[in-house]
């Protein structure tokens, strides 16, 4: 499959508009997105991993007072992003390889992360650490257990991976963080496997 997860960044560039049509505006993560929401202080920064369009994830914030910094790397979808919330910053960028100077009271990668591979994976928990401010919020989805799936966009087949729930463990204390909670499958969250730490 490695080459299916080579292929994320050109499949979201070359489909972007297609997968921000689609996208659900809903707010089936509404639970999650307060409990996150609950532990920021108002008026904070959030950085957004893989923000997409910036609509519904980041509007929630923006729509709540929230600064919010975006990261991706479909020029499309940053577009669209620039376009909705101008007083707001979006980045082309990888998250893997984000270095930026400032710190942030929240992190976000909401089905974004879990399209690297495991190796990727684990060298993100270096970049949560360095973006994280004291008592940082960080949320992420990912998979129920270690593997690997195929899914679609567009007719794209498009790759997920996941790290096994002890190894995230593990990997948020190694980093500072503690877990504040964790659902596996949320059925009030339309399936998805949700991790909430805080930055010690």
């Amino acid at each position: 499959m490695n080459d299916l997860a080579d292929r994320i960044i050109e499949i979201y560039r070359d489909h972007g508009a297609a997968w921000d049509a689609g996208r659900g505006r809903s707010l089936f993560e509404r639970v999650w997105l307060d409990r996150f929401r609950a532990l920021l202080p108002d008026g904070g920064a959030v950085l957004d991993l893989g923000c997409g369009g910036a609509d519904p994830i980041a509007r929630y914030f923006i729509e709540r007072g929230f600064a919010v910094t975006g990261i991706d790397t479909s020029p499309a979808l940053l577009d669209r992003a620039r376009e909705r919330f101008p007083g707001h910053r979006w980045i082309f960028a990888d998250m893997r390889d984000l270095r930026l100077i400032e710190r942030f009271n929240g992190i976000l990668a909401w089905n974004s992360f879990f399209h690297l591979r495991g190796d990727d994976q684990r060298r993100m928990f270096d970049v949560f650490q360095r973006h994280a401010a004291p008592g940082a919020a960080l949320m992420f989805t990912s998979g129920p257990a270690e593997g690997e799936a195929i899914g679609a966009l567009d007719g794209e087949r498009l790759f997920h991976a996941s790290l096994d729930p002890s190894e995230y463990r593990a990997l948020l204390d190694r980093h500072g963080f503690d877990v504040v909670m964790h659902v596996a499958e949320d059925p009030d969250c339309a399936g998805h496997t949700v991790w909430l730490a805080r930055a010690r």
